[in-house]
């Protein structure tokens, strides 16, 4: 028999199929509407995988193919004093390489951010500091670098990357591998080289926090090599929203989302659905100023403790300095009759532990290049592979998720340091370079285009680099 509902507008609507459908047992009701509307959600995870593998394939085949990247070394002198706030500032203006893509430029040309690496290396104790851009972004490197470092000496060096084994077991090399990730939500600082300044006598003093990172590098040997990457993409503000949220949420006293499992999260479903049952049992009840909890209220600043404040200024303070998304590993790679990565490994994560704050964030080993138990060897192997890959083309999504670290905190886990810092083998330029005088002869080539200063002395690296001709992980 047909159901029909009549409507004020002189028509019927018939309801039939829906009020057959709904009294039908359960499994039926289920099983009919996955029919009719599951289609859609099917369809709907199709289509954004597709579009995402299609972003992919133009980046690779249309985009990727016209970068050139380059790597620099700089070299800054023995005696030149400047605080990290410099190199804060050369982050500041990376800042200006962000590009935001049109639709045609995304799905059609592949365009996407482009990437720089900061890095710190150690080729059997000889430490230098390295940066790797695309070509685009020589210009602004040199140029970030030079209104900071005015007499610092940048060479273009052969990636060293080469020396990486292609295959693993490797028959004379070892590798170990950790990335390092926030222990909280990017809106919380680590600690900042600020807080790195005391007050001994009269006059303040900076215990500068490069000195504990370069000693692991200082003790490399013979056979032994230490890399270590800080890789980072411009951002747009839209981090920024997490962190008002946040202080919004502390100045009313609730709790921010905590990283629950899923197990927890599923044990609590019973004690929630018997809270949802008492709440419509008792639907017409309205509690009493008396019986409404302190929770309920709106909070205060002035209601917070002194540490809720220091956190909620320290929040504030991140989030209005320019981000960028991070992306930290550091690599040992040794000879196999030498390798002993508790030499410097765990040295280096006992140095980024001095960035931690209790009540704030910290950055904390995550991504290991360890195995146990079933299929060791062969998962440890897969695991070193898929370490050195990320590492060779510095892939800033390979591994654990990215996370925001504003200019301040990049400046303190990556800066030139201060010449007090007395660390062996660490490159720097000896000497002040200046320009030649104005009238210093020319010496013309014999083809009559190349044009040379006489006199001028060419910067080389002194140390020969391994080449990289056989590119591993193609």
């Amino acid at each position: 028999m047909p159901v029909v509902i009549s409507t004020p507008f002189g028509f019927g609507i018939d309801v039939t199929f829906w009020a057959e459908l709904f009294s039908a047992p359960s499994s039926d009701i289920i099983e009919s509407l996955f029919a009719i509307v599951g289609w859609t959600v099917l369809a709907l995870i199709f289509f954004f995988m597709g579009k995402e593998l299609w972003v992919q394939y133009r980046f690779l085949a249309k985009y990727l193919k016209k970068w050139k990247w380059v790597l620099l070394a700089v070299d800054i002198p023995a005696l030149y004093i400047q605080t990290p706030k410099a190199v804060e500032q050369i982050f500041a203006h990376l800042s200006g390489a962000k590009v935001t893509p049109n639709i045609g430029q995304k799905f059609w040309m592949g365009k996407k951010q482009k990437s720089f690496s900061f890095e710190i290396i150690s080729l059997e104790g000889y430490i230098q500091f390295l940066v790797r851009c695309e070509s685009e972004y020589r210009d602004l490197v040199e140029a970030a670098i030079y209104a900071q470092y005015a007499e610092a000496e940048i060479t273009e060096v052969e990636d060293y990357v080469g020396i990486l084994p292609k295959h693993f077991p490797d028959d004379n090399h070892d590798v170990y591998g950790v990335e390092f990730v926030l222990a909280e939500e990017d809106s919380f600082p680590i600690r900042t080289y600020p807080s790195f300044e005391y007050n001994i006598s009269k006059d303040l003093v900076f215990s500068d926090p490069m000195a504990a990172i370069l000693e692991n590098f200082s003790r490399i040997g013979k056979g032994e090599n230490l890399f270590f990457q800080i890789i980072i993409e411009p951002t747009d503000n839209s981090w920024k929203e997490k962190g008002i949220e946040l202080v919004k949420k502390i100045v009313a006293n609730k709790k921010g989302k905590s990283k629950e499992s899923f197990i927890s999260n599923v044990g609590g479903l019973p004690k929630a659905l018997a809270q949802e049952a008492i709440n419509i049992w008792d639907w017409n009840f309205e509690p009493t100023e008396r019986e409404i909890k302190k929770e309920d209220l709106p909070g205060k600043v002035m209601d917070l403790t002194p540490g809720g404040k220091t956190t909620v200024e320290a929040i504030e303070e991140k989030i209005s300095k320019i981000g960028f998304k991070t992306k930290i590993r550091a690599l040992y790679v040794a000879r196999k009759e030498v390798y002993n990565p508790g030499r410097c490994i765990e040295g280096l994560i006992g140095a980024m532990n001095q960035f931690h704050i209790v009540s704030r964030n910290a950055l904390v080993p995550h991504g290991f290049t360890e195995a146990y138990y079933f299929f060791k060897n062969n998962l440890l192997n897969f695991k070193k592979r898929v370490f050195c890959r990320s590492y060779f083309w510095r892939l800033p999504k390979s591994g654990g998720n990215s996370y925001v670290m504003n200019i301040e905190e990049l400046a303190t886990v990556w800066h030139f340091p201060l010449p007090f810092v007395k660390t062996p083998l660490l490159q720097k330029s000896e000497t002040k370079r200046g320009e030649p005088p104005m009238n210093l002869p020319l010496e013309v080539s014999e083809a009559g285009v190349r044009m040379k200063k006489v006199g001028v002395r060419e910067v080389e690296p002194e140390i020969n680099i391994p080449s990289s001709k056989e590119l591993p992980y193609a």
